[in-house]
């Protein structure tokens, strides 16, 4: 909660956009200062400076500055790095938020009847901070912008390259339908969008080509695109025999247009994960930048190497914003919506996920790899697993994450590397 006094605060609510910022300011008792529409640029920002400047001179009595306006995407960030840093507004103490719209958005609803416009808006999110609602710690600056944009961009290409395996899939299943279909010890390939297998589906027309390719042909063929790389290459042969017996038959005219869509789609992951290699490559080179700590006490956990840590430092940034793993939770969206009315208990508690989508990724997969290295948390990761018959994966993961925030809250609160003895002092 931040401390100042609220009789002397300017609260200035601004509502983004693209290409203008709709400001109101407002002090304690509601009197409006401020009611209107800034250029989202340079000129337009140095204008809001200054009438913000000259409505703290004609108004003696206040002396600090809360700025409070809504995470709108890139949108929001230019203004608020200005406000926070602007050299004019520095003896005014300027604290600037940037606030999750799911909070001003439910905080509009105590409003009745309220209607939607930039200006009401504006005044909403100024009354907001007004009210003393803001938990967040005030904006931080660019000091992580540059490792964030980084992190961030390689979440997009990890989602582009899920989204192009996604539709991958339709075709695989209309060329060789019984190929993907198969599991465990019966899938021939140990990862369906491997170099070996991307060569099966595309330089082989069609099932039968294989049925109809020699034994010894198809072994060459495997042992080549493998590069020598599959153990029981025979029995692989043998398998991918076989599922091309099991698939279905498409009519001739068909598996040309097919083969052109699957080896496009095999080109596009191929590039992502190109591009992903460089990004990660980028990320290592801009932590050497910042302060190493965070980042060196981070990649003392099992599992965790400079990309997860510098994922989560870049969107935590000084974890002295947070007061509790708990809150550091909730900052994540790591948390569970209560669903309790007398003596029910429902057993249905969906996570909340109204966080920070970009750390709560890298939490996950941070936590998804310490559970593959590290005993204690592999042990837990498997015990909420049995614990239910459906989403066994998905809830033991979330689980698992939650559990380590309080690792990652721990170590980084107290300043100490990992040594494998658990911080986490909950019961669950």
């Amino acid at each position: 909660m931040l401390k100042i006094n609220p009789l002397s605060t300017l609260y200035v609510g601004i509502d983004v956009s693209s290409k203008s910022n709709y400001v109101c300011a407002l002090d304690f008792y509601k009197n409006k200062y401020i009611n209107s529409s800034f250029a989202n640029n340079q000129p337009g920002a140095e204008e809001l400076a200054k009438k913000i400047l000259e409505c703290l001179k004609e108004h003696p009595d206040l002396n600090t500055i809360v700025a409070a306006l809504e995470s709108t995407s890139v949108y929001s960030i230019h203004i608020a790095n200005f406000l926070s840093s602007c050299e004019e507004l520095m003896h005014f103490k300027p604290y600037v938020f940037v606030l999750n719209p799911k909070c001003t958005a439910n905080y509009k609803k105590s409003y009745i009847g309220l209607g939607k416009s930039d200006p009401i808006d504006a005044f909403v999110i100024a009354d907001y901070a007004r009210a003393g609602n803001i938990e967040t710690e005030p904006w931080r600056g660019s000091q992580f912008l540059a490792l964030k944009r980084l992190t961030r961009h390689r979440l997009h290409l990890v989602e582009c390259m899920t989204r192009e395996k996604t539709y991958l899939v339709s075709n695989l299943y209309l060329k060789f339908s019984e190929l993907q279909m198969l599991e465990g010890d019966d899938q021939p390939f140990c990862d369906i969008y491997g170099a070996t297998s991307s060569s099966v589906l595309t330089e082989y027309l069609s099932p039968e080509e294989i049925i109809d390719s020699s034994e010894e042909d198809l072994i060459s063929f495997l042992a080549q695109k493998s590069r020598n790389r599959i153990k029981d290459i025979s029995k692989t042969a043998e398998l991918l025999r076989k599922a091309a017996r099991d698939s279905y038959r498409l009519d001739k005219a068909l598996y040309e247009p097919l083969n052109v869509s699957i080896a496009s789609s095999f080109n596009c992951i191929e590039t992502f994960k190109k591009e992903i290699k460089l990004i990660d490559i980028a990320i290592e080179r801009e932590i050497r930048g910042l302060n190493p700590n965070a980042f060196i006490i981070l990649q003392s956990i099992d599992g965790i190497g400079p990309v997860f840590a510098g994922g989560i430092v870049a969107e935590i940034g000084d974890i002295s914003a947070f007061h509790s793993s708990d809150a550091l939770a909730k900052y994540a969206g790591l948390m569970w919506k209560s669903n309790q009315s007398g003596d029910f208990d429902g057993e249905d508690t969906p996570m909340s996920k109204a966080g920070n989508r970009y750390l709560r990724y890298y939490l996950g997969e941070a936590a998804n790899s310490m559970r593959k290295h590290n005993v204690e948390y592999g042990a837990y990761y498997r015990k909420k697993y049995n614990e239910v018959p459906k989403h066994q994966h998905k809830r033991a993961l979330a689980l698992t994450s939650r559990k380590f925030v309080r690792l990652v809250y721990g170590l980084l609160a107290r300043n100490q590397l990992y040594s494998g003895v658990s911080l986490d002092t909950s019961n669950e």
